[in-house]
């Protein structure tokens, strides 16, 4: 039996809606199987295959470890879980580490189809905040794959599509109802040929590296981080370990040895998480410092010791001073934050 070719599709916000009017226009009989990376909640409830499946024609249901995968089926990353493709038709999960502060992460699902199935590979950006998928892309598109990208002025959130345009050399960008029929003629004009993937020596060994890290293998040396850039002055958010920034073309990007990976715009946006994080845990030492010291004042009162009841309140008001600093530079923050700060741990 041929192995089918891949398209794989990654989106976050406003996302599921674009994916719900894809489905309803793919026909019922489609020569590849499609993969789908939506940004959610380790917690979600799961239900975004049964919606796609109820959306159009083709069943759709959760990758499923170590399962083979055919053509004509939709295959959704479970929450919580990367979903990697490997050669010739088999599914990988993995709970490797985050990527963009995301789990499942639409860059690893794209590596993994550029490694094992360029260049019969379609790559598609839909809906959604931030950069996730713009370095898979184009890893797609390097090995000779497909790119195509929503058009961002019909996107709910333009900000994936109009940065994987920024920085990959883009086949095709549409509007949702363009997408099917421009998919169908790209894999009409692969001929019907069987996949070859390539030779593991001529693989990039940067994508080797990335892929086999997402998936946990045994084969994935922490140390071989070097090998592709330069220790940085940054720390990871998520394990506080170094960060290397990577040599490569296409959006800044970071990495830690424990495999933690970050564009600029993802790490700026988990250290504004772990700022805000920060700045509450010091509202909230201050406010209890405040209520022990008004707690002892009282006491003092009850023992007649004044002196020491004004001392102590003294020491309130000052931190209570404090307080209303870091009160202000909360409401600061909170006023120049994106409109959708819920995408970070759900899309």
């Amino acid at each position: 039996m041929a192995v089918p070719d891949v398209i794989v599709i990654g989106a976050s916000h406003g996302g599921i809606e674009a994916l719900q009017q894809l489905c309803q226009r793919l026909p019922p009989q489609v020569p590849a199987a499609i993969f789908v990376v939506v940004h959610t909640s380790p917690n979600s409830p799961g239900l975004l295959a049964e919606i796609l499946a109820n959306a159009g024609p083709l069943p759709a249901s959760f990758g499923r470890h170590d399962k083979r995968f055919t053509g004509g089926h939709i295959y959704v990353a479970p929450p919580d879980h990367h979903m990697l493709i490997e050669a010739p038709d088999q599914i990988r999960l993995s709970r490797g580490p985050k990527e963009n502060g995301f789990r499942p992460a639409i860059d690893t699902l794209f590596r993994s189809a550029a490694l094992g199935f360029s260049p019969r590979v379609i790559g598609v950006i839909l809906s959604g905040n931030l950069d996730d998928g713009t370095v898979g892309l184009a890893a797609i598109k390097r090995r000779g794959g497909i790119a195509m990208v929503q058009n961002p002025s019909e996107a709910r959130v333009p900000s994936m599509p109009l940065s994987a345009l920024q920085h990959v050399n883009v086949d095709h960008c549409l509007d949702i109802a363009q997408m099917a029929p421009r998919m169908m003629s790209s894999l009409r004009a692969f001929n019907g040929s069987q996949p070859q993937p390539m030779e593991i020596h001529t693989m990039d060994d940067t994508l080797k590296y990335e892929v086999r890290m997402a998936a946990l293998s045994p084969e994935a040396d922490p140390t071989e981080i070097l090998k592709f850039g330069e220790a940085s002055l940054f720390t990871c958010p998520d394990c506080h370990g170094s960060l290397v920034e990577l040599r490569e073309q296409g959006p800044l990007r970071f990495r830690c040895h424990t495999g933690h990976a970050f564009t600029a715009d993802s790490l700026v946006a988990s250290l504004s998480e772990s700022t805000e994080e920060a700045l509450w845990s010091t509202f909230r030492a201050l406010q209890e410092k405040i209520m022990l010291l008004r707690h002892m004042a009282t006491h003092a009162r009850e023992r007649n010791d004044e002196a020491e009841a004004k001392k102590l309140l003294r020491q309130a008001h000052r931190i209570q001073t404090r307080g209303s600093l870091v009160r202000q530079a909360l409401l600061l923050d909170e006023a120049t934050v994106s409109p959708d700060p819920a995408e970070r741990s759900a899309g």
